[in-house]
């Protein structure tokens, strides 16, 4: 069965000890307005990053100044030993971008058009082999289509074919499985985790699917009023905010549901007093949605 999970090997990636990226007291003004208040963080090769935050928080403004498109007001961005605002083409060939908004190229057949963009990365490093990648995103069936004849989700995959195509050493991703099925996600999913892992590609994502960035990322990043309000995995941020787990159980036949910042103490107690009565015991954690409203409520509360 063809899956976005068939990954080729790229060439040799830069010294593991110097990060990917990197972002010190980034600021951004637009006339009288703070958008950025000093933002910094850091990403390793080979780390997959989550950048969440509500709308209007400056994740698009951050993303657009890490890929070269905007001038920051101050502060300093290294992205991968190289200061964006003076980015060469040699240097943005390196980069993977794949966008929430699918570009128009319906009149292009899928394999001409992915030809055609991997042909611009041929001067500067081995783009993927087309009909390759057309498979690993599962698109073979459709190589020979106009792009304007594909469905919303296999236009997304042809997106994603794109960012990829010149086997990027770092990819930013803005909601990338929209318009995914179920079987679609889990596919990209894996691609995500065999780039990462098996080629050192360091990846941004941007999403508003929380479930979605909890799988994939390594570390979560919660951008709030132009900072960073946490940084950390969805774990670790989980127990910073000290969130509550759901203990349910059933006894004699009746279903119990009970709050607890304790769950390991409570269960024990429970098993203490119950014994063999206790059945279909769950304990549901924090997920990482809960634990990103704690955050945003926490700091609009001291703001």
């Amino acid at each position: 069965m063809t899956t976005f999970g068939q990954v080729a090997v790229r060439p040799p990636h830069p010294p593991a000890d110097r990060p990917a990226l990197e972002v010190r007291d980034l600021r951004m003004r637009y006339g009288s307005h703070d958008v950025l208040k000093g933002v910094s963080f850091s990403a390793a090769p080979g780390e997959v990053l989550a950048l969440l935050g509500p709308n209007g928080a400056g994740k698009t403004t951050t993303i657009e100044i890490l890929e070269g498109f905007r001038a920051r007001s101050a502060g300093e961005v290294d992205v991968l030993g190289t200061d964006p605002a003076s980015g060469d083409e040699a240097w943005r060939s390196r980069l993977g971008i794949v966008l929430q908004s699918w570009r128009d190229h319906r009149k292009w057949r899928v394999r001409e058009l992915l030809a055609h963009f991997g042909a611009h990365y041929t001067a500067y490093r081995q783009p993927w082999d087309v009909d390759e990648l057309i498979d690993t995103v599962g698109l073979t069936p459709h190589a020979h289509k106009r792009a304007g004849q594909l469905s919303g989700g296999q236009r997304r995959r042809l997106d994603v074919a794109i960012g990829i195509v010149g086997r990027p050493e770092l990819l930013f991703l803005d909601e990338p499985t929209a318009g995914f099925d179920p079987e679609a996600r889990r596919e990209f999913h894996d691609l995500v985790h065999r780039l990462a892992d098996e080629s050192d590609t360091t990846i941004l994502l941007t999403t508003h699917d929380l479930d979605e960035a909890e799988k994939l990322a390594d570390r979560i990043l919660v951008l709030a009023g132009g900072v960073i309000i946490a940084d950390g995995s969805a774990e670790a941020l989980s127990l910073r905010m000290s969130t509550t787990a759901e203990v349910r159980w059933t006894r004699d036949g009746q279903r119990y549901v009970h709050a607890t910042a304790a769950a390991t103490a409570f269960v024990r107690e429970l098993f203490a007093q119950y014994g063999d009565e206790i059945e279909d015991l769950e304990v549901r954690r924090a997920d990482l949605e809960d634990t990103y409203m704690a955050l945003l409520r926490t700091f609009e509360g001291s703001a």
